[in-house]
């Protein structure tokens, strides 16, 4: 789930991918979006850089992805196909090593009690 090397930076390059798709939907709605609207895609975007509950903000953001398009209409029917295919396999794929996830539920060594 946390795989380093070439997929886990692979994975950081999609988390990138991902939240500056959802940076560049904010942005060129930003006039038709509410205020909090737009600092809550500034905060998932930030939170998918991180790596942080990756897979439950890639779901949020295809949905906010979802939500936009759905209240403004879509611009590039290819751009659009492209965001919800990298959303739906960040979330299915998972984080990386590079990530906070990583670090907060990553391999751990126990160490059992002798009896």
């Amino acid at each position: 789930m946390f795989p380093p090397g070439w997929p886990g930076l692979a994975l950081l390059l999609l988390r990138g991918s991902v939240a500056t798709a959802v940076l560049l939907e904010a942005y060129s709605h930003r006039l038709g979006l509410s205020g909090w609207m737009l600092g809550t895609l500034a905060v998932l975007s930030a939170c998918l850089c991180a790596g942080f509950l990756t897979p439950i903000m890639a779901i949020l953001a295809l949905s906010a992805h979802l939500l936009v398009w759905s209240n403004l209409g879509i611009d590039a029917a290819g751009m659009t196909a492209l965001a919800l295919l990298d959303a739906l396999a960040l979330a299915l794929l998972g984080p990386g090593a590079y990530s906070i996830d990583a670090y907060r539920f990553g391999r751990r060594v126990v160490v059992l009690p002798p009896p």
